[in-house]
């Protein structure tokens, strides 16, 4: 089983910055981020693995995911953030077994507000 432990987020006004690190018990093929708005389904934010990186069109060019192989963390710089990037941001890992196919797991869940 592999725990997430996420850190970061908070709150800060329209047009600013915010820094999330999630760190993983182990190594993991991919890492990202999903977000979950109030009354909204989680959705995709921003993944990476060894292939690259995936984000969603509304992370593209304000977020930055990026990783830490030796520390098995991942990051997510928000730049330029907008009231509509207010939710709770959830830490995502998937790792690949021979037996089992793929496993996913997540973390606590971090809350980002973004006020007008």
């Amino acid at each position: 089983q592999v725990q997430l432990v996420e850190s970061g987020g908070g709150l800060v006004h329209a047009g600013g910055s915010l820094s999330l690190s999630c760190v993983a018990s182990e190594s993991v093929n991919v890492m990202g981020w999903y977000r979950q708005a109030p009354g909204k389904q989680r959705e995709l934010v921003a993944t990476i693995s060894d292939t690259g990186r995936n984000y969603a069109d509304s992370a593209k060019g304000r977020f930055t995911i990026s990783r830490d192989n030796d520390q098995n963390a991942v990051f997510l710089q928000l730049n330029s953030l907008k009231p509509e990037d207010t939710g709770v941001y959830y830490c995502n890992a998937k790792e690949f077994r021979m037996v089992g196919g793929w496993l996913e797991y997540w973390g606590q869940g971090t809350q980002v507000t973004v006020s007008s």
